[in-house]
């Protein structure tokens, strides 16, 4: 049981039947390590009810007016998250005159009532008591109310500061809670970046922090924009997403956006009704429809035209839908994921994408890396694909790896299940060698044959035609700056 010194003894003489109870009690919850999880919220809801107070909080004390949530709770047991909600004037008064604080009617006390936190929150009545611990201010509890004055009494802050005393006798389970439940979260964070996520493979730096990513946003329904260079695997992602969400059980569908007429992507989206143009014999419920309570994937978003921008930005803003030859306005819940390798933020700016589209959608970006800054991701993948193409047990000769780690892969995953696929075939011996390595163009990337200033020349010439002449995105490749990018393509004259 806990010990109590002379003085906490003395405070006994005023406590009613009620109050000694509740002294009671919660000595005993304090000391009762089986009730670890819930002893500090449990404790303050315990204080707020016997002191008949509308909200509680208990708060570690920093430095410099400077604190830290304990907890936080009202009359009804929820938990308050801001503390800007009560008041720090006060808390700062209790650790700066060290003892405890009643103020009866606080807006009108001159000492406290000029506060700005009193007259925001409107605070008619404060308690505020100090935690010690080795003679120092720990923490502070206190409670106020709005409405309420009537129990802010002598016998209620003397009550609230024996409380304190015997919570500041159990600050080392507080202590060792606090610490546990850190630990807990930080080791909650850890696990979810390390779980597997669907159908995606990658045990380098940047996909790690990419599952964390998307563990992180499928928790929410909020719009994710995928951004990454083709063939990264941006499909992936949004499946992902969908798989570890709440609405994994409901519908995932994706529609691709490219190089589809404009009305037949329309009524795809959107659906028709019967008659709405020739051809139209049934009504047809849209795919947006469709993926009610689920989740709609719009890949390559870049290429949906102005007029149909406008139609997907009210889907964004107000859930609402109209097929095509109907009047009829429909509500949908639908999480909407988008992807494109495009810089949409530059299409806004030459005003072939809608800039208020462009935000709607940009409310979660996230980038896939490209597969040159996967390192041995590389050749894990290949592993993984020469399983799925044969059920013979090759294996990659070291010179192989080299070429395939060495390579930019600007066609990413795509492009490199492509050049397994083809090794497999030609490996003799259940063995891939360096030769049974072979690009797309059937030749290196960039000879290393001629002058340092020729291999520049016919490098950057390759990474402007690779990337259609965008300088930002070739310095990215080539780990420099766009300025470095643009001296070179004057210093060399190379037109791109």
């Amino acid at each position: 049981m806990l010990k109590l010194k002379q003085k906490d003894i003395e405070h006994f003489k005023g406590f009613n039947q009620e109050q000694l109870q509740a002294i009671y009690q919660i000595s005993e919850h304090l000391n009762n390590s089986d009730a670890a999880d819930s002893l500090i919220n449990d404790t303050l809801d315990w204080a707020i009810e016997i002191v008949n107070a509308e909200r509680g909080l208990f708060v570690k004390y920093l430095n410099a007016s400077d604190f830290e949530i304990i907890a936080a709770r009202n009359i009804k047991k929820e938990t308050i998250a801001d503390l800007s909600k009560f008041s720090s004037g006060i808390l700062n008064k209790v650790v700066l005159e060290k003892k405890a604080q009643l103020y009866h009617d606080a807006q009108g006390n001159p000492d406290v009532s000029s506060f700005q936190s009193i007259q925001i929150q409107n605070i008619k009545s404060v308690i505020g008591v100090p935690i010690i611990r080795n003679n120092d201010v720990w923490g502070v509890i206190l409670v106020d109310s709005i409405n309420n004055r009537k129990s802010f009494t002598k016998e209620n802050l003397i009550f609230l500061n024996f409380f304190a005393n015997l919570v500041s006798l159990s600050l080392e389970k507080i202590i060792s809670i606090e610490g546990l439940l850190r630990e807990k979260r930080a080791l909650e964070s850890e696990l979810e970046s390390l779980q597997p996520i669907p159908q995606m493979i990658g045990q380098s730096r940047v996909m790690q922090r990419l599952f964390k990513l998307i563990h992180k946003v499928a928790k929410t329904d909020a719009t994710v924009l995928i951004l990454g260079e083709s063939g990264t695997g941006k499909d992936l992602v949004a499946r992902a997403i969908h798989d570890v969400s709440l609405r994994a059980s409901n519908p995932f569908i994706a529609q691709f956006c490219g190089s589809i007429p404009d009305n037949l992507l329309e009524s795809e989206l959107f659906g028709y009704k019967k008659g709405a143009f020739t051809g139209a014999t049934s009504d047809k419920k849209g795919l947006l429809e469709v993926a009610n309570n689920g989740t709609f994937f719009l890949d390559e978003i870049a290429d949906v035209s102005s007029p149909l921008q406008a139609k997907l930005l009210r889907v964004l803003e107000n859930k609402e839908i109209i097929s095509l030859g109907d009047t009829q306005v429909r509500k949908i819940n639908v999480r909407i994921l988008a992807a494109t390798n495009k810089d949409l933020r530059t299409l806004v700016k030459n005003g072939i994408f809608r800039e208020d589209l462009y935000y709607r959608l940009n409310v979660f970006p996230i980038k896939v890396p490209p597969l040159r800054e996967r390192g041995n991701d590389i050749i894990l993948l290949a592993k993984h694909f020469i399983d799925e193409i044969t059920k013979n047990k090759i294996v990659i000769d070291v010179e192989a790896a080299k070429k395939l780690t060495s390579y930019s892969w600007p066609g990413n995953v795509r492009q490199l299940y492509n050049v397994i696929q083809r090794a497999v075939i030609l490996a003799d011996d259940n063995k891939i060698m360096a030769e049974h390595i072979i690009w797309d163009d059937d030749r290196d990337e960039v000879s290393l044959d001629g002058t340092l200033k020729e291999i520049e020349i016919r490098l950057l010439r390759e990474r402007l035609k690779k990337f259609e002449g965008s300088r930002k995105l070739a310095a990215e490749s080539l780990g420099v700056s766009v300025r470095w990018v643009q001296l070179k393509v004057k210093e060399f004259g190379i037109e791109d």
